[in-house]
């Protein structure tokens, strides 16, 4: 005989009240950890941000920091203070700022010399491609391949020319080995065939100079730095680096159309943030970064410098900064240049 067990109306409700109470835990838990949890994640920003220049004041990247801070500023309701910390060509600067907490309160703008640093130095202080989040690249900024005035060459085509009559026949001026103009010469090099002497100053301003007053004809400049000259007569504009032709320059060719293919160089900014800022800081400061960029004030300024705003997130920032690296680590192997 089978004996079926039907438990009593007293012994139901201590099941309930048993199973009532472990909901009632449970539940309990969870909002303690999710406040907990949230506790440990503050707003931001929640105190001024620190925008770390790796450049002395006065220059393309520290004037480029100062136009935006104010319009970030504005955007993300928290002073944002430039602060400059130049030297070995931007390392100090990015090594202070790859040890700096990664909550979104220490920024870096730099240069494009921080894609070309890690193939022309043996060791850096810090991993270029893993100590950083690049949040957006701000602007592109073309060179000019520019000749003394007197200097016969009218063209590219005639520049070329005169560099094949014999090895360094012509030279070029930059403010040293490695720097920028220097690497815009190589790359054209490349490209065009040809070889020439490189004379290498203590800075752009000497360099350039003496490309003025003749004692060197040919250089490679940063358009923002040098359109005076050009405009004023002392400087004969050959060819932009441009994939287009500049605004600001609309009657000179871009390479390209002037027979050198391959030789698509630009000065940049880019604004970054120490590897490990969450994910959630990085997309606000991208969105801050674009809204900066839509100023009106911005837009002029970067426009009378021949610059070319530039759109897109961390993802694409971080690709582009990547081909640089990979370009300009082909040039220097190429051209076998190295530091003295």
């Amino acid at each position: 005989m089978i004996h079926q067990y039907t438990a009593s109306k007293t012994e139901l409700a201590h099941v309930f009240i048993a199973k009532l109470a472990t909901i009632v835990i449970a539940t309990t838990s969870v909002l303690g950890f999710s406040t907990s949890q949230a506790q440990t994640l503050p707003a931001w920003p929640s105190k001024p941000i620190s925008l770390v220049v790796t450049y002395p004041p006065g220059g393309g990247a520290d004037a480029m920091a100062r136009l935006i801070a104010p319009r970030l500023s504005e955007v993300l309701g928290q002073n944002v203070i430039v602060e400059n910390k130049p030297g070995a060509s931007g390392q100090i600067g990015a090594a202070a700022v790859a040890k700096a907490v990664p909550d979104g309160h220490t920024l870096m703008l730099d240069a494009s010399s921080f894609a070309v640093n890690p193939a022309l130095y043996a060791k850096l202080p810090y991993d270029t491609d893993k100590a950083f989040r690049p949040v957006g690249v701000i602007a592109l900024f073309p060179n000019v391949v520019l000749v003394n005035a007197q200097f016969p060459a009218k063209s590219v085509a005639d520049l070329v020319a005169a560099a094949r009559v014999r090895k360094d026949a012509v030279a070029f001026a930059s403010s040293g080995n490695g720097s920028a103009q220097h690497l815009a010469g190589a790359m054209f090099e490349s490209a065009a065939k040809v070889d020439m002497a490189h004379i290498p100053y203590k800075g752009g301003g000497p360099a350039l100079n003496d490309v003025i007053g003749g004692q060197v004809p040919v250089f490679f400049g940063n358009l923002a730095s040098t359109l005076g000259h050009i405009q004023g007569g002392k400087l004969r504009a050959l060819a932009v680096t441009s994939a287009r032709r500049s605004a600001i320059l609309p009657d000179v060719p871009t390479l390209a159309e002037a027979g050198v293919s391959g030789a698509e160089v630009y000065e940049w900014n880019v604004l970054l943030a120490p590897a490990g800022t969450p994910d959630a800081v990085m997309a606000k400061l991208s969105v801050a970064l674009q809204k900066a960029m839509e100023s009106p004030e911005v837009r002029t300024r970067i426009a009378q410098l021949g610059g070319e705003i530039q759109k897109g997130g961390p993802d694409a920032a971080q690709a582009f900064v990547r081909s640089q690296m990979a370009i300009w680590a082909k040039v220097i192997k190429e051209r076998g240049i190295a530091l003295e």
